[in-house]
């Protein structure tokens, strides 16, 4: 037997937490009952409804995609943009790990193991995020030491960030480096460095915890290995 909202978050129907908040809440139905209890077990003879959706329990798939610019991270779009989902097998219901803005390119990771989504989205688990940035204008050095102490931005304070491969082009007054981070708050690197002055012409996350792009095209997606979900795993324990 399986406490309920393990059940739902290993079928990719949403992360356990949101399964809980869907049992309290009363969506989910168990042999056709409304339950409501956090501490429900259930067997895989058990039929399992979830705001009317039948779950069932899939072999859990992780892929690694490069996600291209011009694709928005979530399963729909209100306005008919390509999604990520457009990228990768279609024969399981994935779903992103985070996201990358519509115009950031760079790792993503989709499954639907929804634990597995909640553990490395979880602020506490301080997955590192590494991004590299173009930015309008030169970034002098106090600005940086600036971003990484910590900023503020829409009444939260980032935490400590490291910036590294700083380089200029005086031709065109431009600045690439590489910024990593330790949470994922929307639109958070273009806010960090737009505080400082410095708007962000071009950004790609070029790794996800131990996760990088080597050998990999733009658009391309892959099975993530076993040593990398092991790896990933070891991180937020």
């Amino acid at each position: 037997m399986e406490r309920l909202q393990k059940v739902i978050a290993r079928s990719g129907y949403s992360s356990r937490r949101k399964a809980e908040d869907l049992i309290t809440s009363g969506k989910v139905k168990v042999n056709n009952k409304v339950v409501t209890e956090l501490g429900t077990k259930v067997t895989n003879k058990d039929i399992v409804h979830v705001e009317g959706n039948l779950i069932e329990n899939e072999d859990l798939v992780y892929y690694l995609l490069y996600k291209p610019e011009g694709y928005v991270s979530t399963t729909s779009d209100e306005f008919g943009r390509k999604t990520v989902l457009d990228l990768v097998p279609n024969d399981k219901r994935v779903y992103p790990v985070g996201r990358l803005d519509y115009d950031t390119s760079g790792v993503l990771l989709l499954t639907n193991d929804g634990a597995f989504t909640n553990s490395l989205t979880s602020p506490k688990n301080h997955v590192e995020k590494e991004y590299n940035v173009r930015l309008e204008g030169l970034l002098r050095k106090e600005e940086s030491t600036t971003i990484c102490r910590g900023v503020k931005l829409d009444g939260y304070t980032t935490r400590k960030a490291r910036i590294k491969d700083v380089s200029y082009n005086k031709n065109n007054l431009t600045t690439t480096a590489t910024i990593i981070i330790t949470e994922g708050k929307y639109h958070q690197v273009k806010k960090m460095f737009e505080f400082t002055g410095h708007k962000v012409l071009k950004l790609k996350r070029a790794r996800f915890g131990v996760i990088t792009l080597e050998n990999m095209k733009i658009g391309e997606h892959r099975l993530l290995k076993p040593y990398e979900l092991k790896q990933l795993r070891i991180l937020v324990k």
